[in-house]
């Protein structure tokens, strides 16, 4: 019985924040071969303390950021006062064009203008009606300050946030977890070992577990103004493929599923493919590379490579990219998180219509 080789590229080593060390390129991803008794040799390993001691640093200096200034936007409910002129005051949301009306003034843009700000521009307005005029903004409602929660939750949408608003608040905003009936009972679909968190197009490295399940202050970080939290669902049952293939889509797991089926279903790979394909597996907040050769299996020097439930099959362009390089093109990319939140070429997920 041959051993497997064990290798792994462990999550913290596909964020941003810490590709630096990962200099190697596609062909120091070991290959998914077989062994003799066709079971899949997974190449694999643990994360090391070093990259826990690199999470640890991010998650801190994530903490320590100062909060953003805030700005005023369209949808934001503010009062106006003008001291010793209440006829001037108003309470009323800036309208869709980041516009509030004033007397004298006519129409006075506020988006985009910290409350200061804003408070000045009116005073300079009013100064050639007013003496002396000393103006203030209180604001009262604020609804364009949002982040997206989607996945497996059980209201999934855009939620406005605070400097308060942590993870686990926007989690409870959206109802926790998902249900699905199961053999009479209802049980919770989400799976947060596996789930997301995006800010500016970074992936950031937390642990929803840690931070939902046991209140770990250090993941359970604040909630920014357009953050993007993707629950994964729990025993996902579909397969994703992306890159240089001819049909990028998201389908429904079926058992004996192979490699080759589902490049042939997505169209076969683009002219322009490497060699290899790259298999993600064990989603993206811990995920591992497996290469596979396309070429040797259909010369038949190996054997198809069979999918799991959950695999994302990327056909890489070439050869010449660090993995940095991939994970910045790949992780996460619009093709992608399209792809995971069923947005675009989606087959045979709506189970409704399945007959």
């Amino acid at each position: 019985m041959r051993i497997p080789v064990i290798f792994c590229v462990a999550a913290a080593a596909l964020i941003g924040c810490y590709t630096d060390r990962m200099t190697s390129n596609y062909n120091d991803v070991f290959e998914v071969t077989n062994t003799d008794d066709d079971s899949a040799v997974i190449d694999e390993s643990g994360r090391t303390a070093e990259d826990e001691a690199r999470i640890r640093k991010r998650l801190m200096e994530l903490e320590m950021e100062e909060e953003p200034a805030y700005h005023m936007n369209a949808g934001d409910q503010v009062e106006i006062r003008v001291y010793d002129h209440p006829d001037l005051g108003m309470t009323t949301r800036i309208g869709p064009d980041g516009m509030v009306g004033m007397a004298f003034m006519g129409q006075v843009k506020l988006s985009g203008q910290t409350i200061a700000q804003g408070a000045e521009c009116i005073r300079e307005g009013l100064a050639p009606y007013v003496k002396n005029p000393v103006v203030s903004i209180t604001v009262l409602d604020v609804q364009s300050e949002t982040a997206t929660i989607a996945g497996a939750c059980a209201k999934p949408g855009v939620y406005g946030v605070s400097n308060s608003t942590r993870l686990a608040d926007l989690y409870a905003m959206a109802g926790s977890s998902d249900e699905r009936l199961f053999n009479g009972v209802d049980v919770d679909v989400a799976d947060l070992e596996h789930s997301i968190f995006v800010r500016k197009g970074e992936l950031l490295p937390v642990d929803f577990i840690k931070a939902i399940n046991k209140g770990d202050t250090l993941h359970n970080i604040r909630v920014r103004k357009g953050d993007y939290v993707f629950i994964a669902q729990r025993m996902e049952s579909s397969v994703i493929i992306c890159g240089e293939v001819k049909n990028p889509h998201k389908r429904l797991f079926e058992a004996g599923m192979g490699l080759i089926e589902f490049l042939t279903a997505a169209g076969w790979m683009k002219d322009s493919h490497w060699s290899h394909v790259i298999i993600i597996r064990d989603g993206l907040s811990h995920p591992k590379l497996y290469k596979v050769d396309v070429d040797g299996i259909l010369a038949g020097k190996c054997r198809n490579v069979p999918l799991k439930a959950g695999d994302i099959v990327y056909v890489p362009k070439d050869n010449l990219s660090e993995y940095n390089v991939f994970v910045n093109k790949l992780m996460p990319t619009a093709q992608l998180f399209n792809l995971i939140a069923g947005r675009a070429n989606t087959f045979g997920m709506d189970r409704s219509n399945k007959d």
